[in-house]
């Protein structure tokens, strides 16, 4: 069974998840990149959307307009590891409670989690059209002077997913855990193969 969050997320919600889970997502989504975090933590401007209880995408989303609304056209999850030195900071001052992006975080993003009670999922690559289509609406775009990739865009999604849950609120961080196993098994599979190449220079 489909593990389901839904916005406003609660520490409750999160805190009954751990590294590897698979959720999706009910509610309302932002996307909230480079730029948007340095407004916040390095320029000290307030964010045009109370983020409590929500969750934000690293996305630098394609966005059609047609009339006087917006249409999402891709929205594919940019790196994550970039958002690092700003995340732990960011968590505490908006109370976030699901951060989405690509690839994992490091340990001052593992703290923050622990800290104030909030996830860090990863969405798989090269789906940015079919996350595009569980965007059901894009109620309202904020900081649009960014440029497209780097606005606030609002979005109310439905069964957003699947997110693989990286980081947990219990100080458990998915891509450490892996890298430590897969070191672990490199050592004496490189020794059989040795074995049968030594002939190569």
């Amino acid at each position: 069974m489909n593990k389901v969050l839904k916005t406003p997320i609660t520490s409750q919600d999160v805190e009954q998840l751990d590294i590897g889970d698979i959720v999706f997502l009910d509610g309302y989504l932002v996307t909230c990149r480079d730029m948007a975090h340095r407004r916040l933590i390095d320029m000290g401007m307030k964010l045009p959307v109370d983020l409590d209880g929500l969750a934000i995408l690293h996305a630098g989303p394609i966005v059609a307009k047609e009339g006087d609304t917006w249409r999402m056209v891709s929205i594919g999850p940019t790196t994550s590891m970039r958002m690092e030195v700003h995340e732990k900071e960011f968590i505490r001052q908006t109370g976030v409670k699901l951060i989405i992006g690509k690839g994992g975080m490091g340990p001052e993003t593992v703290e923050g989690c622990a800290a104030h009670k909030t996830v860090h999922a990863v969405f798989p690559g090269g789906c940015a059209v079919l996350a595009a289509s569980k965007v059901e609406e894009i109620e309202r775009v904020e900081w649009l002077d960014l440029g497209m990739p780097e606005a606030l865009w609002i979005s109310r999604v439905t069964n957003f997913g699947p997110l693989i849950i990286s980081i947990d609120t219990k100080g458990n961080n998915l891509f450490d855990k892996n890298r430590v196993e897969f070191n672990a098994k490199k050592g004496p599979i490189i020794e059989e193969i040795s074995k049968h190449i030594r002939f190569i220079k």
